[in-house]
């Protein structure tokens, strides 16, 4: 069996292909850098949002499965429109092409950001109401819709893999600015307050393993499934497993949690404070039923990690 991976050379995708290759199958890589890929693999270039709909149905020739992690992530100068061309236009054409082609199944790597926004507080599952909040949410909110969609026929052969944060070699977002912050060579002293909420949190790896979980299993696919590691983490937990990592210290002041939230509601962040001091825990309990384990070493992962980069054996991407 052959599977198509969209988005093969970046964050997560990379992980798919290599766990796709240890576990037997054969990959097809769609990317839009198909020139960083070895010349001598089975690469083609991903279409564009707008391409006719035969540019889609040429990557599909012998290809079983899809799984599609392209996507645009963390661009701050994308537009509404740029991120429903990436992430819901460009996954419809590729959906329908792999429904009428494909015989095997099709995994939409999503995001909580689908139903939750970043100042919510509360447990995330398959039943979350979405509620999308920015560009970005709504885009894989729509992207989720039009997979679903494109697999009406065939509703068991098609999911959206809903993601919380991920973390790894190259990683970039929230995740990144708090291992430059655990980075900073000194002394650290924090309020506690800001760093209160808990987070649950995934690696690409794991990530990665998931999205072949779910092609390899014989059972039938849900529309959705959340996942994640476990136990969810304290953001301090977080900072202080990256400051662990590169050999520093932390400790946290007793500001009074009031004092900090007015302080940024006069300055017009209230948004901020609610986004930075939220609990999202998401609950992988139906991937759990299923036969799926979670990874569970999360923070020995996170120091690792900050201890690699510190050492200059990983880079930023």
């Amino acid at each position: 069996m052959k599977v198509l991976v969209t988005g093969a050379t970046g964050f997560i995708g990379r992980q798919v292909v290599n766990q796709l290759g240890e576990a037997g199958f054969e990959v097809r890589m769609a990317s839009r850098h198909p020139e960083r890929l070895d010349p001598a693999s089975d690469a083609v270039k991903l279409p564009e949002f707008d391409a006719p709909a035969s540019a889609f149905q040429a990557l599909m020739p012998d290809i079983t499965h899809v799984v599609h992690c392209a996507a645009l992530n963390n661009d701050r100068k994308a537009s509404e429109a740029d991120f429903l061309a990436a992430n819901a236009t460009l996954t419809a054409q590729l959906a329908r092409a792999a429904a009428a082609q494909a015989s095997g199944r099709f995994i939409y790597l999503s995001s909580i950001r689908a139903v939750v926004g970043p100042g919510f507080s509360g447990t995330i599952s398959e039943a979350t109401p979405p509620a999308p909040q920015g560009a970005y949410g709504r885009s894989k909110r729509e992207g989720e819709i039009r997979t679903l969609e494109a697999y009406a026929s065939r509703p068991t052969d098609a999911t959206a893999l809903r993601l919380p944060s991920i973390y790894g070699e190259g990683m970039k977002g929230n995740l990144a600015t708090l291992m430059r912050l655990g980075g900073i060579p000194m002394a650290l002293s924090l309020p506690a307050a800001i760093f209160s909420g808990i987070r649950s949190l995934m690696s690409c790896e794991a990530a990665a393993h998931t999205a072949v979980y779910l092609l390899s299993r014989p059972e039938p696919l849900r529309p959705v499934y959340v996942a994640c590691d476990l136990p969810p983490l304290p953001v301090s937990s977080i900072i202080r497993a990256f400051r662990d990592g590169y050999g520093y210290s932390l400790k946290l002041s007793k500001v009074p949690a009031g004092v900090m939230r007015a302080v940024l509601t006069l300055l017009g962040k209230r948004k901020a404070w609610d986004a930075i001091t939220a609990t999202q825990i998401c609950d992988p309990s139906l991937l759990v039923s299923e036969g799926w384990a979670p990874r569970t070493d999360t923070l020995e992962q996170l120091t690792e990690l900050a201890r690699r980069y510190k050492s200059g054996v990983a880079q930023p991407r």
